[in-house]
């Protein structure tokens, strides 16, 4: 939890916080010397950087098929990681398809993050009837499993990656906004929020200036951790037909696609698996370490 440091109040003065540049200096260190969140982050930005960059480094058209070429061995024939079932060079499709799957990973979860994270900040600083309000219908949606859910409503959406966006939006709202409204219930009987109440500050500027520097961080950190789950479900939803359609350049659609050569060509069929894996493992261990160097405790 962020350290939170009280002003005296005065009659005329807001009671205001100090900045806490020292406060994230020390986060940025603690992360700096954990190694294996490192590796991770320049893994997930290598990852970035290829699907960004991948019209300047794809070898070839990730569309363009050859039925003379299906299912070539990685390192043969000029193809660095192979063809698919379709004859395509899997190299490209595997960097366009990065493109949908972080997306798709992270598009939902920054939606979540300001729709989920207001809601709960909203729930838990005001509390009573509007608490009651808001998280009851929370916890409906929260009551049930997220593959689960996120897989109902793309079969009620349809198939495609705007439906799935929407999916998986609402999938993950509930559990950010429980996060954030427990995190400002906390926040809100401190000491700093008493003292700016008592000076007259309104509602919103207390939760603008004081409450929200102190629950970002929780909120951010938590919502980090929703990315690789993100990136598995969607995965899962275009593996299923209810994400995106062929021919996209998809990770889990490759999946789909490939799951028959996979007794021929096994090598080529489990590499989106092994980028889908490598890319959600990375996520969740630079997670943790942020979520280890923001512990003060630590």
């Amino acid at each position: 939890m962020t350290e939170i440091a009280v002003l005296p109040a005065t009659a005329h003065t807001p009671a205001r916080r100090p900045p806490q540049r020292g406060y994230w200096r020390n986060v940025l260190k603690r992360f700096l010397r954990d190694r294996i969140g490192l590796v991770c982050l320049m893994v997930l930005l290598a990852i970035a950087l290829a699907a960004i960059f991948a019209p300047l480094l794809a070898p070839a058209d990730p569309y363009r098929t050859s039925m003379i070429r299906r299912l070539i061995a990685p390192g043969e024939k000029g193809y660095l990681l192979g063809t698919d079932e379709l004859g395509r060079d899997m190299l490209s499709r595997l960097l366009y398809g990065g493109r949908v799957s972080l997306s798709m990973g992270i598009a939902p979860i920054v939606l979540s993050t300001m729709i989920g994270g207001g809601l709960g900040v909203i729930a838990g600083y005001f509390g009573r009837h509007i608490n009651m309000m808001i998280m009851r219908v929370i916890d409906v949606f929260y009551a049930f499993p997220s593959v689960l859910l996120a897989v109902a409503m793309a079969g009620v959406l349809g198939s495609g990656i705007l439906n799935s966006l929407i999916s998986l939006t609402l999938v993950f709202i509930p559990p950010i906004a429980r996060v954030a409204e427990s995190v400002t219930t906390q926040v809100r009987n401190q000491d700093f929020v008493e003292a700016a109440r008592a000076t007259g500050a309104g509602s919103a500027r207390i939760i603008i200036e004081h409450v929200l520097a102190n629950v970002t961080g929780p909120i951010l950190t938590y919502a980090s951790s929703l990315v690789s789950v993100s990136i598995i479900i969607s995965s899962g939803l275009s593996f299923l037909g209810l994400g995106a359609s062929p021919p996209t350049a998809d990770w889990g659609l490759m999946l789909n696609t490939l799951r028959q050569a996979v007794y021929v060509a096994p090598v080529n069929a489990v590499l989106p698996g092994v980028m889908i894996f490598l890319t959600s493992v990375s996520f969740n261990l630079v997670s943790d370490s942020l979520r280890t160097a923001m512990d003060v405790r630590a």
